[in-house]
C-alpha cells in the first residue's frame, strides 16, 4: 500500500511575508504601495487565506505571479522571484556601476569642509575682535 503525501497547502499571509522579506521590502513600504496601513500589511501577513482581489493586488505590487503566494515553498518562491528580476533586469539598478571614486569624493568633501571650518573661524575671530573694539570704546 503506498500512501501519497499531498503537499502542505500555503498560508497566504506567511507566504507574503517570506516574499516581501525575500525581496528586502518593509512592512511599511508594501503598506504604502497597498494605500493600507502598517498595522493592515501585519494583519494580512497573519491570515491563512487572503481574498483573490487582495491577492492579486499583493502579487502585482511585489512583482510576483500569484501561484508563488499560494503555492508557497521556500526553493520555488526564490527560483520565482529570481526569473522575474531577471526578466525585468532592465527595470532594476541592481547592476549599477559607480562611476567616480569614491575615495576622492570623500576627499573633495573633507577640503570643502576644512576650508568652512577655516572660514567660520575668521568669522568668529572678526566678531571677537569687533566686540572688543566696542567694549574699549565703552570703557573710554
Amino acid at each position: 500500500m503506498t500512501t501519497t503525501i499531498m503537499p502542505e497547502k500555503a498560508h497566504h499571509g506567511r507566504a507574503v511575508k517570506r516574499i516581501r522579506e525575500l525581496l528586502h521590502i518593509k512592512q511599511e513600504v508594501l503598506a504604502d504601495a497597498l494605500n493600507i496601513s502598517q498595522q493592515s500589511v501585519s494583519v494580512l501577513e497573519g491570515k491563512e487565506i487572503i481574498e483573490p482581489e487582495q491577492l492579486e493586488q499583493i502579487a502585482k505590487t511585489l512583482k510576483v505571479p500569484v501561484e508563488a503566494i499560494k503555492n508557497f515553498n521556500e526553493e520555488g518562491a526564490v527560483n520565482i522571484i529570481a526569473n522575474t528580476f531577471q526578466d525585468e533586469s532592465s527595470a532594476y539598478t541592481y547592476n549599477y556601476k559607480c562611476t567616480f571614486n569614491p575615495f576622492d569624493k570623500w576627499v573633495e568633501v573633507a577640503e570643502e569642509n576644512k576650508k568652512l571650518y577655516a572660514a567660520l573661524l575668521k568669522e568668529k575671530d572678526e566678531k571677537i575682535a569687533l566686540l572688543e573694539k566696542v567694549l574699549n570704546e565703552k570703557k573710554k
